[in-house]
C-alpha cells in the first residue's frame, strides 16, 4: 500500500479512564450495557450500539445515592471513548420514575450535619454532570417516570429528551431543604422563559410531560397505558383543549372527583414502555445515518451555552450546599425520611417562619418544634 515504509504502531489503544467496577445489577445501583443500534425493520447492525445506563432503585422512585452517582460518570466516560457507541442513553428501571434526585435517606441518616462530607459528594455530582456535558456522543433523556429535582437536573444535561406521558417534571427543593442548584437554575432559563423557568425552580410545582412538550422542553411525548389492547393517553392530562377563559390548558392535569376517579383508573391499566423504545431507536437510527464527527461538532456547539451557565457558579454553590446541610437541609431531609414514623414528609413551615421571625436560634428546640411528631 502507499507509503507503507513509514513506521506505524498496531493494534489499538485501550483510552477508557474508568473501570466497569462502578456497575452493578441489584438496586441500588447503576447498570451499563450496550444494545445494538436497529434498522427500522427492528435488525440489529453489526458492531454498532446505543450505551444504557440505567439508574436502578425502583422502590425509591430511581432516587441516586452517591455509588450511583459515580456509575453514571463512568458510564459517560466509558461510552464517550467507546468508538463503537452511537448515542448514550440515560434511562430509570421500570415505569414508575425516571429519577426523583438525591437518595432522601441517605441525605438524612449521613449527610446532615456534615457540611464537609456533603461538599466531597456534591464534587461528584457536579463531575456527574461535568462528565454528561463533555460526552462526545449525543445524549439522549429516556423519561420512563417522574423526573424530579436531582432527577431532572441530570435530565437537562443530556441533549435530547423522549419522554412517557406519565412522566411528571419539576423541582422539589424548597419544599424539602434545598435549592434548585444542582443544574436547574443553570439550565431551565435556557429552556423556558424566564418567568416559566423561575416558577418551576420556585413553586415546587409537577408539569405533565405534555405541558413540556408545549414549552419546548422535551423532543417528543408517547403514551405507554394500553386499554382493551390499545395505547391510550394519559387521562389524568388534558390534551384535547387549547383555550380556557383566555388561559391555554392543553397539558395541565384534571381536578377535583375527576382526579381522583382517574387515579384509581389508571391502577388498572398496564403499562408498556414500546413507543418510548422505539422513538429511542428511531433517534439512534437517525444519528447512526449522519457524519459522527460533525454531529460531535454540533451537539457541542449547542451544548456551550448550558456549560456556560452551569460553569458560572457551581464551584461557590458548593460550598452554600455543604452548610445548608446544617440547617435547612437538616430539617427538610430528616422530615421527609421520617414520614413512615410523623405521618408528614415536611416540617410545619407556618411555626418555623414563626419563630424565625421571632428570632430564634436554629437549635434543638427549634427543631422539635417544626419536625412532625411520632404517631
Amino acid at each position: 500500500m502507499a507509503l507503507d515504509w513509514i513506521p506505524r504502531e498496531g493494534g489499538i489503544k485501550d483510552h477508557q479512564i474508568r473501570t466497569e467496577e462502578f456497575f452493578g445489577t441489584q438496586p441500588p445501583c447503576t447498570m451499563y450495557e450496550l444494545k445494538p443500534v436497529v434498522d427500522p425493520d427492528g435488525n440489529p447492525v453489526k458492531g454498532l450500539y446505543s450505551a444504557w445506563i440505567t439508574l436502578n432503585n425502583p422502590d425509591q422512585l430511581n432516587s441516586y445515592t452517591t455509588a450511583m452517582l459515580k456509575a453514571v460518570a463512568a458510564g459517560f466516560s466509558r461510552a464517550s471513548m467507546d468508538r463503537s457507541v452511537v448515542a448514550v442513553i440515560l434511562t430509570g428501571a421500570g415505569t414508575r420514575a425516571f429519577c426523583t434526585g438525591g437518595n432522601t435517606r441517605e441525605y438524612a441518616e449521613y449527610y446532615a450535619n456534615k457540611p464537609t462530607e456533603y461538599g466531597s459528594y456534591i464534587d461528584i455530582f457536579w463531575d456527574m454532570i461535568d462528565t454528561m456535558l463533555s460526552c462526545r456522543k449525543p445524549t439522549i433523556c429516556r423519561v420512563n417516570g417522574m423526573r424530579v429535582a436531582g432527577g431532572q437536573e441530570m435530565g437537562m444535561a443530556c441533549d435530547f429528551a423522549l419522554a412517557s406521558d406519565l412522566a411528571i417534571f419539576g423541582q422539589a427543593g424548597p419544599r424539602h431543604g434545598s435549592a434548585a442548584v444542582g443544574g436547574a437554575s443553570a439550565f431551565l432559563p435556557w429552556y423556558l422563559s424566564i418567568e416559566d423557568a423561575m416558577y418551576s425552580c420556585v413553586m415546587c410545582e409537577m408539569w405533565s410531560a405534555y405541558k413540556m412538550k408545549r414549552l419546548g422542553y422535551v423532543s417528543k411525548v408517547v403514551p405507554v397505558l394500553k386499554q382493551d389492547g390499545k395505547f391510550i393517553r394519559n387521562p389524568l392530562v388534558i390534551t384535547d383543549k387549547y383555550v380556557d377563559d383566555g388561559e391555554i390548558v392543553y397539558g395541565e392535569f384534571v381536578t377535583g372527583d375527576e382526579a381522583k376517579k382517574t387515579r384509581e383508573m389508571i391502577k388498572t391499566l398496564p403499562a408498556d414502555l414500546s413507543l418510548l423504545d422505539k422513538a429511542v431507536n428511531d433517534m439512534v437510527w437517525t444519528l447512526t445515518n449522519l457524519f459522527q464527527e460533525c454531529v460531535g461538532m454540533s451537539v457541542n456547539s449547542v451544548r456551550v451555552a448550558k456549560r456556560e451557565f452551569w460553569d458560572k457558579a457551581k464551584n461557590e454553590i458548593r460550598y452554600w450546599l455543604g452548610a445548608n446541610m446544617m440547617g435547612e437541609a437538616f430539617l427538610g431531609f430528616n422530615a421527609f425520611n421520617t414520614k413512615k414514623i410523623t405521618g408528614r414528609d415536611t416540617i410545619d413551615f407556618i411555626k418555623y417562619r414563626q419563630m424565625i421571625a421571632e428570632g430564634h436560634a436554629f437549635d434543638d428546640e427549634l427543631f422539635e418544634a417544626v419536625l412532625g411528631k411520632p404517631q
